[in-house]
């Protein structure tokens, strides 16, 4: 039974309620795991930061709490591991999917479970990728407005009610059928391209600017104000303006945008709101003669 044990391709530990590992057997592969032979006997404590070492005990519990398998998942690398041989096994973090079953027996007179560790990173990375794809819009580079709508979804259901400062900008580029008739979708293409880049670079890092289709664009902004989104959404209209575009050579053409700015707050708690108050705003500045901001409060 014991060489049996030893053979599985994945490493089991034996883990009691305190946190102490019990027992580990398998997962012999070192080009999958390392040897965690060593740590028999030994307290997650005494191998973990307080932070990992936490993680795992609550999920023991909640375990042993529930009484039945659960699955969980989780980074671990070998050098987050005191006492675990570095040299021999993966050298980058593992993607680890714990299955993680109660024991009807106790274990040194605890109760424990068992943890069957398999290392998913090649599926946990392809599955990123995949997602990555899902989210970013393929001809700029971008995130997409599936993208957008996430995060936007995300923020309003966090945001406090009383002090929510969340602002969505709409953009859309004006008169862009004239440039795709009068030069060609590849042109068209390339002044979608100049515009992602140039807003892009105009934004903070934690803001979200993305593509919401065709030549109209959205942006997130956190932490601001109406009168702060303004100025953003300003600045970005002035970027756009000073755009170098010239579809043909020593023939230059200006490309602008029109911006519409609608700020969360009592009246617009739902992504839904934020959206069609902003589409208003953006609406009226076409109406206003294009190339301009407004905000969706100047047009209620």
């Amino acid at each position: 039974m014991g060489e049996a044990l030893a053979a599985l391709p994945d490493p089991v530990f034996v883990l009691t309620e305190s946190g102490r590992y019990a027992a580990i057997f398998g997962g012999q592969d070192r080009g999958y795991y390392h040897d965690g032979s060593c740590l028999v006997d030994f307290s997650l404590y005494d191998v973990l930061s307080r932070e990992q070492a936490d993680w795992f005990l609550a999920e023991i519990r909640a375990t042993l709490t529930a009484d039945c398998l659960r699955i969980v998942e989780y980074d671990l690398a070998a050098a987050d591991v005191a006492g675990v041989d570095t040299n021999h096994g993966p050298a980058a973090p593992i993607r680890f999917e714990g299955r993680v079953q109660p024991l009807r027996s106790s274990v040194n007179g605890e109760r424990a479970v068992l943890w069957l560790a398999s290392n998913i990173t090649t599926r946990h990375e392809i599955e990123q990728g995949l997602r990555r794809l899902s989210e970013t819009d393929e001809l700029t580079g971008v995130p997409n407005r599936r993208r957008l709508m996430d995060a936007l979804n995300e923020s309003l259901a966090k945001l406090d009610s009383e002090n929510g400062r969340i602002a969505l900008l709409i953009m859309d580029i004006d008169r862009f059928k004239t440039i795709n008739d009068r030069y060609g979708h590849p042109a068209g293409d390339a002044v979608i391209c100049a515009v992602c880049s140039a807003c892009g670079a105009r934004i903070k890092r934690r803001d979200l600017f993305a593509r919401l289709g065709g030549e109209e664009f959205a942006t997130v902004l956190y932490d601001i104000t109406a009168a702060q989104a303004f100025t953003v959404a300003e600045r970005l209209r002035e970027t756009v303006a000073g755009v170098c575009f010239e579809p043909r050579p020593g023939e230059a053409s200006q490309v602008t945008v029109s911006i519409g700015v609608s700020v969360a707050g009592p009246n617009r708690r739902r992504s839904h709101d934020l959206l069609s108050q902003a589409d208003a705003a953006l609406y009226a500045a076409k109406r206003g003669g294009r190339n301009r901001v407004v905000l969706a409060h100047e047009c209620d």
